[in-house]
């Protein structure tokens, strides 16, 4: 197949699982074509199947805010003609899923049809889409999907709340590259940050307030009173600053370090021993699904759809949002014992598996297929007679 991937190129989950989607496909011959602002963080292997097309937007003195969709649509338009392509898969319903319409309906005005499947990932539908403004476009061209997806079933609930859709939306988790996130921890590095041993806990998010991240800080403060411990907070955002103030007042500025976006996070990640994510909400949770695939328990909220990823009790614990003196108890349960915290990293190695990469490609697989079949099977045929 032909595949056209619409996402954002950046850190966020849309924009990983989009990427991640679009590689493992290439692997198993497909063609994929990324089409976005510019290279997704995430692609940065070289595949003879995968092509990268940069969405350009001229400006000119006559906007104050250069049209993205329209130059999006109209690139989309492009490298469907140009490269026969048989589907197109938007991450993220905004601005995505409209832009993915228009274009469906300019190339239906030359005979080439081609369906659209909008996967939804989480605050374009709980946050972004439900703005007034912003809410009939997005409940228009979610319906006008030839097919609709959620990461969660949480996620595929809050929409159908929220919204008047009134097609199927079917739910395919997110997935981790379990092989990826499951290498062998390099002892080296972890003494360049743990040089006595202590205890390495993680987060990594936006830091966006929704991400709660001062509740981070709060838990890592009360353990570190516990047991010897280090702190990587890994990301950017507009709560940094704050929380870079926070620990200096907390008097916990040398065991707290703030490593900004990172691409390779398994190299962090094997290294350490648990995840904190106290999130308000979550449509799913991929960052505390890839810190399972590394063998890490995780520490989380009970928000939106962590409860489909992390079991409590078994790969982590889940709180209340904002039930810090509980977060940081089922935090020192964990790491206080030796033998605790490797039954904790086993089952949560294990829970991962169930989401590898693996296990979930071929559901979408499946997916497109219901909706090119034929067309693929007439480009193959115009392709053997020529």
């Amino acid at each position: 197949m032909r595949i056209g991937i619409v996402c954002y190129p950046t850190f966020g989950g849309s924009g990983v699982l989009a990427t991640e989607l679009g590689k493992a496909l290439a692997d198993k011959g497909h063609f994929v074509h990324f089409i976005t602002y510019q290279q997704p963080v995430r692609l940065n292997v070289f595949s003879a199947n995968i092509f990268y097309h940069e969405v350009r937007v001229p400006t000119y003195p006559l906007f104050d805010y250069p049209p993205y969709e329209v130059a999006l649509s109209s690139t989309m338009v492009d490298v469907i003609l140009s490269h026969k392509l048989d589907l197109l898969h938007v991450h993220y319903a905004i601005p995505h899923a409209s832009a993915a319409y228009m274009a469906k309906q300019i190339v239906a005005k030359v005979g080439k049809k081609i369906p659209v499947i909008t996967t939804l990932h989480g605050t374009d539908i709980t946050l972004v889409g439900k703005d007034k403004t912003y809410a009939p476009v997005v409940t228009f061209s979610i319906n006008e999907s030839d097919a609709i997806t959620a990461v969660s079933d949480n996620l595929r609930l809050e929409t159908y709340r929220s919204f008047a859709i009134t097609k199927e939306i079917e739910v395919i988790q997110n997935f981790v590259d379990v092989g990826r996130f499951s290498k062998k921890p390099i002892d080296a590095f972890r003494r360049v940050i743990a040089p006595h041993g202590e205890r390495i806990l993680v987060h990594a998010s936006n830091f966006r307030k929704v991400k709660r991240v001062q509740d981070v800080v709060h838990v890592f403060a009360e353990v570190r009173k516990q047991m010897p411990a280090k702190l990587l907070m890994v990301g950017d955002g507009p709560e940094r600053p704050v929380m870079e103030d926070l620990v200096k007042e907390l008097g916990i500025v040398d065991d707290v370090r703030f490593l900004g976006k990172q691409e390779q996070m398994e190299e962090i990640l094997v290294v350490s021993d648990l995840f904190i994510l106290p999130s308000e909400y979550e449509s799913f949770g991929l960052a505390a699904l890839e810190a399972m695939a590394a063998s890490m328990p995780v520490l989380s909220t009970n928000a939106g759809g962590l409860p489909e990823v992390n079991i409590d009790g078994k790969t982590g614990f889940m709180c209340n949002v904002g039930d810090v003196a509980h977060m940081s108890r089922c935090a020192i349960e964990i790491l206080q014992n030796d033998e605790t915290l490797a039954t904790f990293k086993q089952q949560a190695y294990e829970q991962a598996c169930r989401f590898d990469i693996h296990n979930i490609v071929p559901v979408y697989e499946k997916l497109y297929s219901r909706f090119c079949t034929m067309d693929c099977e007439e480009s193959q045929l115009k392709s053997e007679a020529v």
